[in-house]
């Protein structure tokens, strides 16, 4: 199951807002095919495994399969995998996770049953079983709660400063942090910033990648009330090659409005950020990197938005009073009313430590 996990992987980044899935066919201890969900819309990892026997003549009858989530049985992009499994003649499925998703949610485990195939399914309460849950934790979010993931991400020096006090900012952590945050971007579907950010930094909120020069670009979404996007910003100029949505409140110009919609850049009016999660995952958005500053984090947190945080620590000190930090706002008064961090991961990056932490949910 674990080699099924790592072949999972490799659809990161690619298949959303579907899961990670991988699949092996083994016999007598020995796999003799395998297969993953490589990109959204193409054959699932059954199918990818099946493909994989038949290309070079392996008999899959009788054998057994291992699949990390369990298989599809509705007709979508692609036909469901049960059908698939039926037809090789698998005598026994071993199956990571069952799918919460309501077309399938423990029906395809049925029809497998159904067909006389052995069905076995991990320990929910297993070490393994968490793990696979954290793999495909955008997945299992997204398709019980129709709202995106949201990961927040900052860089900040080791006395907490995300910048000096005239508010330079480049570059805090090393190039291989950034690179590990380009690497982050293709992981998720959406990038976030704030108006804030674009006015003072003009970013690109893209994928750059040498070893990945066409990755799959998320969709930047920037928090900007009354429409004051440039348009000669490089993310209004980059609308047409990668898609561009302002979130603005009721109260924006219809001017402004109707400027960025010739320039092809989306609008969304959301009074709320939780209104603005509800529209994005209506719009097949699975998961959002928040890479915003302190006023931005702030908002998050304060709804209990946030699920996942990414600290990267550089060896810097900058000091000053009026240099900003990550979370800005008013801030709590008391302690136990803090946001609480678990599954703690710690990391070098270069000479940068990268703090990894999932939040814990109330």
């Amino acid at each position: 199951m674990r080699q099924a996990m790592t072949l999972a992987q490799r659809g990161e980044g690619c298949v959303n807002p579907n899961p990670l899935v991988g699949a092996l066919v083994v016999r007598n201890g020995d796999v003799v095919a395998q297969g993953y969900h490589a990109r959204y819309g193409d054959l699932h990892a059954e199918r990818n495994a099946f493909r994989d026997a038949d290309s070079r003549g392996v008999d899959c009858t009788g054998a057994t399969m291992y699949v990390t989530l369990e298989p599809c049985c509705h007709h979508g992009h692609q036909p469901p995998c049960t059908e698939a499994i039926i037809e090789h003649h698998i005598a026994r499925v071993v199956v990571g996770l069952t799918d919460p998703n309501p077309l399938v949610a423990g029906k395809g485990l049925d029809l497998l049953h159904q067909a006389g195939i052995e069905v076995d399914v991990l320990d929910a309460t297993s070490d393994l079983a968490a793990e696979m849950r954290w793999q495909n934790r955008v997945f299992l979010h997204y398709i019980t709660t129709g709202k995106p993931w949201v990961v927040m991400k900052y860089a900040m020096t080791m006395d907490g400063k995300i910048c000096t006090r005239t508010g330079d900012s480049r570059w805090i952590s090393g190039p291989e942090s950034r690179q590990y945050v380009h690497r982050l971007r293709r992981s998720l579907s959406g990038i976030l910033c704030g108006i804030g950010t674009v006015l003072a930094d003009d970013p690109m909120l893209n994928v750059r990648l040498e070893d990945d020069p066409d990755a799959r670009q998320p969709i930047r979404l920037v928090l900007d009330r009354r429409l004051r996007l440039p348009l000669d910003s490089m993310l209004v100029r980059t609308a047409r090659q990668i898609p561009v949505i302002a979130v603005h409140s009721a109260n924006a110009p219809q001017a402004n409005i109707d400027a960025l919609h010739d320039a092809d850049v989306q609008t969304w009016q959301c009074d709320t950020i939780a209104d603005l999660l509800q529209r994005a995952g209506q719009e097949r958005i699975d998961s959002i990197l928040v890479e915003g500053g302190g006023t931005v984090n702030d908002s998050f947190l304060r709804e209990g938005l946030v699920n996942e945080v990414y600290a990267f620590v550089a060896p810097k000190l900058v000091g000053g009073i009026h240099a900003k930090t990550p979370i800005e706002g008013l801030g709590l008064a008391k302690l136990n009313e803090a946001t609480v961090l678990n599954n703690i991961e710690v990391t070098r990056v270069g000479n940068d430590i990268l703090l990894h932490a999932a939040v814990v949910q109330e």
